[in-house]
């Protein structure tokens, strides 16, 4: 299946993803007890929504101040007109870069970055993102709470 196809999805699927989402470590049988389906058909579309990249990992949710990650904030950059490609992948290389996302309107992109301290947010950004070529300009917004809606 192409990569930016949608993968069919009915009531059933989005329960399944309902459930993963709050508890990626939910056992298949208590998915399906949840859901009110067998265990071999909560196995079978595990399978099926992992294997079309509709579930792309299983993973923890962190607490980025307990796990000593105190500053944080979103930054917008606007960046040369070609230059995407390459920068994304300098993007994904700084470790205190957790969320990168192309968008449109005033700005190109809006990264979520994490440090361990204001300072270690200053060299993040001042040092590595506004030194990046293709980088034409950003802005940064400080989080002063963090909310996890999920």
């Amino acid at each position: 299946m192409a990569e930016h196809t949608p993968v069919p999805l009915d009531e059933v699927d989005r329960r399944i993803m309902a459930e993963l989402t709050l508890d990626g470590r939910m056992s298949v049988s208590a998915v399906a007890q949840n859901v009110h389906i067998s265990r071999a058909h909560a196995y079978a579309r595990i399978s099926r929504l992992t294997s079309t990249g509709v579930l792309r990992k299983f993973t923890a949710v962190v607490d980025p101040v307990k796990a000593g990650l105190k500053s944080s904030a979103y930054v917008t950059l606007k960046v040369s007109q070609h230059s995407w490609r390459e920068l994304r992948e300098e993007l994904r290389a700084i470790p205190e870069v957790e969320h990168i996302a192309l968008v449109g309107g005033d700005f190109d992109v809006i990264l979520l970055v994490r440090a361990e301290d204001n300072q270690g947010l200053r060299r993040a950004i001042f040092d590595r993102l506004q030194s990046m070529a293709g980088v034409l300009d950003t802005q940064t917004f400080l989080i002063f709470e963090d909310l996890d809606t999920r």
